[in-house]
């Protein structure tokens, strides 16, 4: 990541990848999509009750301050003028969910993941006004099922629950919106705007544009995945926003991927264009250059995200996978579609085996461990850790390993941690071929965890089909930047696949015969249906769970406490 001597370079391109482990800032050479530095700062994840997950929004916001500040400074340091940033992109997670106070600057409640779990009772109250109570009756205008997984059923949960967030919105001082809105609010001022001076960072909040003018938007690729956007007319909708009793003034405008938005409004940056908005997926799909019908890419991160682009027209899927937005790289572009398959748990489960079991210090040393055995030796792990998404969408199951005997130990546990990522790959990779009809002959990748070249060769053996990794593994970024870089009023980036630098590649071949990859991903498929039915209603309020709540155990308990009451008194007149 050397600068040139002298600093002489041209136009660079900034990107804010803002996914739901961590926070960066990556900056490009807008000519030869090199990396030329970044920064990350991890992000904390709140567990206040079983199936909740939340995120601080002010945490968010100071690590995108810091990621960009300390990006900065490493440029300096590289000899690099900042001052040929020319534009920045937005990458994002996408579904989670914010509500915050427009007069304050004020997040109301802390983000809701798109993890999170805690609105299954409002899903099934949801269903119930639903005409047979079908999950897929809204997917011919949003291309999703009703499912915890999406914005609209978080917003739906906040209304209800938060007293806030309800005063807010009956005193029209709230806004909604997913990370990237909440981002480009606070950090963003209308172009048209003289830009001031720039302070300390102890007070971002009222520093950034925000409350002063800040932009209330999002893009097209989120807010497909909000169930509240008819990704036909690309629009919000009148009767979805009526049926989950969500109130249209609150919702952020819809605008392209590829467009100036405003400008930073302080830090180092101040002045430069915001352009470029994608979901952390789409973002994937357009770094990976997968411009043309069938074109697909794999992206391995907090969990695991399988795009196929299908053009213009969106297909539905009649295999449980997702109809999304791909992209829109201009006011006056095409709109993209894309067929997605959407696995909760990846990267997450090596950060489980990490925090929650302690049997390794790091992604690293669960590589080793695996490593060292090169088998489960008969162990399957099922992380349903929230549940099942594609192609299933079931909410009631619950993470499991079966298969252990008293030979297994953390070796083999993190062998089937590793080998769960390439199954539940390998089913929303058969669902998109039965959907698509042409199956895939290798399979993109991207991503952090494809860094674990023991998680590719694995992935590659179990789909029985070359897995590509490119070189330069930051997808997600690059495809922020591409947006920011290409967009009308910038203009320093081309996406003409015919202008852009060879991309180089590590290749895995598949090393098994396909006999043993079925016979493994069949004990898989058995074991993910012990994982089913597990939960049948949302975690109690409480957080936790008592023996009296089972009617017959807490009969069963007192009459065994009354027999010995009476049995001690009857000794005791005995005596």
């Amino acid at each position: 990541m050397a600068a040139p001597q002298g600093g002489v370079m041209g136009p660079l391109v900034g990107a804010i990848d803002q996914g739901t482990s961590s926070t960066r800032f990556l900056v490009f050479n807008a000519s030869t999509a090199e990396l030329l530095s970044h920064h990350q700062v991890e992000i904390q994840q709140k567990f206040p009750k079983e199936g909740w997950v939340e995120q601080d929004p002010k945490e968010i916001l100071r690590s995108v301050y810091e990621c960009v500040e300390r990006t900065c400074e490493k440029l300096k340091q590289l000899n690099v003028d900042i001052a040929n940033i020319k534009a920045v992109g937005v990458s994002n997670q996408r579904e989670t969910t914010v509500v915050w106070d427009k007069l304050t600057g004020e997040p109301l409640y802390n983000a809701i993941v798109w993890l999170d779990l805690r609105t299954q009772s409002t899903v099934e109250r949801l269903l119930k006004k639903i005409p047979g109570q079908n999950k897929s009756f809204f997917k011919t205008k949003t291309g999703l099922p009703l499912s915890t997984y999406f914005s609209a059923v978080k917003l739906c949960w906040l209304l209800d629950n938060v007293k806030e967030v309800r005063e807010a919105v009956q005193e029209q001082r709230a806004l909604f919106g997913t990370i990237d809105s909440w981002l480009i609010w606070l950090n963003t001022v209308p172009s048209a705007v003289p830009m001031g001076t720039t302070t300390s960072s102890d007070t971002i909040l009222s520093l950034t544009g925000g409350k002063n003018g800040g932009i209330h938007c999002t893009d097209v690729t989120n807010a497909s995945r909000t169930m509240l956007f008819n990704i036909h007319s690309l629009e919000w909708d009148t009767e979805l926003c009526k049926f989950f009793g969500v109130p249209m003034e609150i919702l952020p405008k819809v605008r392209s991927s590829s467009e100036i938005y405003g400008l930073m409004s302080s830090g180092a940056l101040s002045g430069v264009p915001i352009s470029g908005c994608l979901g952390d997926q789409s973002a994937a799909l357009v770094g990976q250059m997968c411009f043309k019908d069938g074109q697909a890419k794999n992206t391995y991160g907090t969990g695991c995200f399988l795009l196929c682009n299908t053009g213009q027209k969106p297909a539905l899927s009649e295999h449980g996978l997702l109809t999304t937005v791909a992209y829109k790289l201009g006011r006056d572009k095409p709109v993209y579609y894309a067929l997605e398959g959407s696995v909760a748990i990846a990267g997450a489960v090596v950060r489980w085996l990490r925090d929650n079991l302690g049997i390794a210090k790091s992604s690293n040393e669960v590589e080793k461990l695996a490593a060292e055995v090169g088998t489960s030796y008969g162990c399957y792990f099922v992380p349903a850790f929230s549940g099942l998404y594609a192609p299933y969408w079931e909410p009631s199951a619950r993470g499991i390993i079966c298969g252990l005997t008293q030979f297994t130990n953390k070796n083999h546990i993190a062998f089937a941690a590793l080998e769960a990522v390439c199954f539940q790959t390998r089913e929303i990779l058969d669902a998109m071929n039965k959907d698509c009809g042409i199956p895939l002959s290798q399979l993109q990748v991207d991503g952090g965890m494809t860094n674990n070249k023991i998680l590719m060769q694995l992935q590659a053996d179990i789909l029985c089909i070359p897995v590509v990794k490119p070189s330069m593994p930051e997808t997600t970024a690059l495809g922020a930047a591409m947006a920011a870089g290409a967009a009308e009023g910038i203009g320093v980036w081309s996406l003409n696949p015919d202008d852009s630098t060879a991309v180089t590649c590590e290749r895995f071949e598949p090393q098994i015969n396909p006999e043993e990859s079925e016979y493994r991903y069949t004990r898989w498929k058995k074991a993910v249906q012990k994982s089913m039915d597990w939960e049948t209603t949302e975690p109690q309020v409480d957080g936790e769970t008592s023996i009296f709540c089972s009617l017959p155990l807490g009969f069963f308990i007192m009459s065994s406490l009354l027999m010995l009451i009476g049995a001690k008194y009857i000794s005791g007149n005995c005596k």
